[in-house]
């Protein structure tokens, strides 16, 4: 079997340590792994499959010195804009876990689970959707592919590790009672309705994220969603409500089957026997729940989503991605 060389770009942050152990776990078929980071993280040794690897600083000098057919992204958006090309243009396929591509015209966004066909021989920049958006999807593309989405309604509860190492850092030194730097507000003890900035029709970047996104992946541009995006004092682990209307009739029994048979997708629908961050932290399916039928519309479902968000909602999706590609060489 061929073998192949891959980059990590942001390999000392949250995510990306999460690439390093689910890469670990997977066993793809790489023979050598190149880590970057910023020029403050360059010359650190990380430890990784019983090797020490001195972490590169990002520059297109170093890039160009290695040959890499596979970069993993998750550095932020505007490293990702800067320096994708870069590695496209040295012979890498990229998948970038920020924000930056996800939207852009000829770049796949995707969910293996849910549409790993959008990926197309010349596509050399995969975007990694939102993390929220990704368990989301999970759940709603086989019963959207059943009985034909009408309208979503989206309200998350969204854990501080999706802010990454700030926002863990915010909730564990609230609870000592310091202000928080990387919030506007304490996240301790509280909830915050607010996740990015504020868009001009009251909506955040978070929400309109997600409804974009949403969209996009389930290749579905006229179907009507809505979002509320919350911060809630969980270290791991978003959860989401979804209101769901179909076109088609549907029964609760017809819905639990479709989801049952879902790739990536384990139902906990027994009383007292529901999805929580606690359970699913460190677990790559997304877990689905609290399945009842919407008692207001002809067609319409309740389902109770959560996933762990560092490793599904961004690591183990673009890891995913790669196994994809490998594969279909």
């Amino acid at each position: 079997m061929k073998k192949y060389n891959m980059a990590i770009v942001g390999v000392t942050g949250v995510v990306g340590r999460m690439f390093l152990k689910v890469l670990a776990e997977r066993k793809l078929p790489i023979n050598k792994y190149y880590f970057f980071a910023s020029q403050k993280s360059a010359g650190l040794a990380v430890e990784f499959l019983g090797k020490k690897h001195t972490v590169l600083e990002l520059n297109a000098k170093n890039i160009k010195r290695k040959k890499i057919d596979y970069a993993l992204f998750s550095a932020g958006g505007a490293v990702s804009g800067e320096f994708a090309p870069l590695f496209v243009k040295s012979g890498a396929t990229v998948v970038d876990n920020s924000s930056f591509w996800r939207m852009e015209e000829g770049v796949p966004l995707v969910v293996p689970e849910v549409n790993a066909d959008a990926i197309g021989k010349r596509n050399r920049i995969i975007a990694n959707p939102n993390c929220t958006t990704i368990q989301a999807v999970a759940a709603l593309a086989p019963l959207h592919n059943a009985f034909l989405l009408k309208r979503v309604i989206y309200s998350t509860y969204q854990a501080v590790s999706g802010a990454g190492k700030a926002g863990i850092d915010d909730l564990a030194t609230g609870a000592k009672g310091e202000r928080p730097k990387k919030f506007i507000y304490p996240i301790y003890n509280n909830v915050l309705p607010h996740i990015d900035a504020f868009m001009d029709d009251g909506y955040t970047k978070e929400e309109h994220k997600m409804i974009n996104e949403t969209k996009k992946i389930l290749n579905a541009l006229a179907l009507r969603v809505s979002a509320t995006t919350v911060r809630v004092p969980v270290v791991n682990g978003h959860s989401i409500c979804i209101n769901a209307e179909f076109e088609k009739k549907c029964t609760l029994k017809e819905v639990i089957e479709v989801l049952e048979n879902a790739e990536g997708i384990v139902v906990c629908n027994k009383n007292n026997n529901y999805p929580m961050p606690l359970t699913v932290s460190g677990k790559d399916e997304v877990y689905v729940g609290r399945i009842r039928m919407d008692c207001t519309v002809e067609s319409g479902v309740n389902l109770w989503v959560v996933a762990d968000n560092i490793r599904k909602g961004a690591a183990t999706n673009a890891v995913q991605i790669v196994e994809k590609l490998i594969n279909k060489k």
